[in-house]
């Protein structure tokens, strides 16, 4: 499997999700959107998990929106603030009502331990996408083939430092949220194990 295999929608509303990344989220946590969709695609090929690539892959570019500045959220958990923006930016992009909630819901999902395949393939998808780049969880599922090839083209520029220090900031403001939660279970140890990062920064 090489990242030919491996499709992007072109989708009017996967291009502009592509674009408000870029805008919103730093070098690392973009490339991480990137690489945690490419992940997940890529798992979806080699267990036949039927899904919605486009829907897959806007949740993707925008599940960590709510660690950026501009959309972090006080009083809500960082997967919640990004929901919200995911459902206000699918209704820009001119999805109906129960598209706009699906987003929302995968990207909230993301931060669940598991989501079972047959109930919600999407976030079946993303808890693995993102799970494998950040801790390195289920690495071996994929081939070290991709994970070289994918980390070549979307480099990793210093993301377990950055995302630890995101939930860290999470957890200490919000302290009821996931990302506390992920703390108390040693989320930095597993972060600082990642054998993605044996590939380079």
């Amino acid at each position: 499997m090489t990242m030919d295999d491996l499709a992007i929608p072109q989708t009017p509303a996967a291009r502009a999700a592509l674009e408000v990344a870029r805008a919103y989220c730093s070098p690392a946590l973009l490339n991480h959107s990137v690489r945690a969709y490419l992940w997940a695609a890529a798992y979806a090929s080699a267990r036949d998990i039927a899904h919605d690539a486009e829907l897959l892959y806007v949740a993707a570019m925008l599940h960590d929106l709510g660690l950026a500045e501009e959309f972090d959220n006080h009083t809500v958990p960082f997967e919640d603030a990004g929901g919200h923006v995911a459902w206000v930016f699918a209704a820009g992009a001119g999805w109906p009502p129960e598209r706009r909630t699906r987003a929302s819901e995968i990207i909230v999902r993301h931060m669940w331990d598991e989501v079972a395949v047959d109930r919600d393939p999407e976030s079946h998808l993303l808890v693995f996408g993102t799970s494998l780049d950040i801790s390195g969880h289920r690495a071996e599922v994929l081939p070290h083939t991709l994970h070289a090839e994918v980390l070549d083209r979307y480099p990793r520029r210093g993301l377990g430092a950055e995302f630890l220090a995101g939930f860290q900031d999470q957890a200490a403001r919000k302290p009821d949220s996931a990302a506390a939660a992920c703390g108390r279970a040693g989320i930095a140890e597993r972060i600082a194990a990642n054998p993605l990062d044996a590939y380079g920064a």
